[in-house]
């Protein structure tokens, strides 16, 4: 698939929480090419520091106005310059990049935590209200993502670790009983525990699970090996193999 560097004008951009920000971008070309799953690296350097693009997940796309979200967290210089960054901005932008999900389920669950919710998003938006979601978090102040999700999947199911919100503990708390009912694939997202805990359930059940890892990538394109980890019989790179695996080909978390 072809890549594309846009310079790419910010149309919206508002804060999630106060440390989560969603920022959506004009890039038509993009947004034409784009599949959930999929990444894009954005560069956010002011003058000649920091240096390298930052990979960002696709949260979402607009084929009809010709934009995509993404959704961050400020925990850094490359993230706080981008929070920065004001509607009618311009951010240079290269995607989009990677392998995305198989969408060929036919009934769908979909399972994340923290950011990974992100790249969740655009796939329950693909999947035209056939997932259900099992969403964890923190506490309750890390649910906006429920508002974000809104009528997208049939079913929305919650887990807090502190009890603030639903069911008390981990996505693993309804996970097992769920594993019993009618999904053929499970998509997961999220901290790399929970994904490892998700993807070792759905091996034992049997079921086809999918797992969009993230690791550090310093240029996206798979030629600095800085995301390369052990697959089966081979290394893997998470940017150009990846980000999206199926659970089995994981040997190395």
């Amino acid at each position: 698939m072809a890549k594309t560097i846009a310079d790419a004008k910010i149309t919206e951009e508002s804060f999630l929480s106060s440390s989560t920000k969603l920022i959506e971008v004009y890039a038509s070309e993009i947004v034409r090419q784009a599949e959930p799953g999929q990444f894009v690296n954005v560069q956010v350097c002011r003058n000649t520091m920091p240096l390298l693009r930052r990979p960002l997940g696709i949260a979402g796309a607009n084929m009809e106005k010709g934009t995509f979200s993404m959704i961050y967290r400020i925990i850094g210089d490359a993230t706080k310059i981008l929070a920065e960054a004001c509607k009618g901005d311009t951010l240079s932008i290269v995607g989009p990049l990677g392998k995305g999900f198989d969408l060929s389920a036919k009934k769908p669950l979909l399972v994340g935590g923290g950011l990974g919710l992100a790249p969740l998003l655009f796939l329950a938006d693909k999947l035209e209200g056939r997932a259900d979601l099992l969403m964890g978090g923190r506490n309750r102040e890390e649910l906006f993502w429920r508002s974000l999700y809104g009528k997208m999947c049939r079913e929305i199911l919650i887990t807090t670790d502190d009890g603030s919100e639903d069911t008390k503990g981990t996505v693993m708390e309804l996970l097992p009983q769920m594993l019993q009912g009618e999904y053929d694939c499970v998509y997961a997202c999220g901290p790399v525990p929970m994904m490892k805990a998700v993807a070792a359930e759905c091996i034992k059940a049997g079921i086809k699970c999918q797992v969009s890892l993230e690791k550090y990538m310093a240029c996206g394109l798979g030629a600095c090996l800085s995301c390369s980890f052990q697959g089966i019989g081979k290394r893997l790179k998470v940017c150009t193999d990846g980000p999206v695996f199926l659970a089995e080909e994981v040997m190395e978390w």
